[in-house]
């Protein structure tokens, strides 16, 4: 079960392998990781099979993970940050 804390994101900052660290909105992320999920369903982790739509799987990655392998040793990685004013 997710921590409510999940939801009280401001931004995350996501980590590419090879890329520098970006900060993205919580849609941001969701966007970058519809696109990524949309190219891999034919490969998808097990607990995102149960979805029928790439949204639904980005959004429950997205809400109760912080990394998706993207090839063998290399993996998107997120995480909740706070950005002070």
């Amino acid at each position: 079960m997710p921590d409510a804390i999940m939801y009280q994101e401001e931004m995350f900052v996501v980590l590419m392998p090879g890329a520098a660290e970006e900060f993205l909105s919580p849609e941001e992320l969701l966007e970058r990781l519809t696109g990524v999920l949309g190219d891999r369903q034919q490969d998808l982790p097990r607990d995102l099979q149960r979805f029928t739509t790439v949204t639904e799987q980005a959004l429950h990655l997205r809400d109760t993970a912080c990394e998706l392998e993207l090839n063998p040793g290399e993996a998107m990685q997120w995480y909740v940050v706070r950005l002070e004013k």
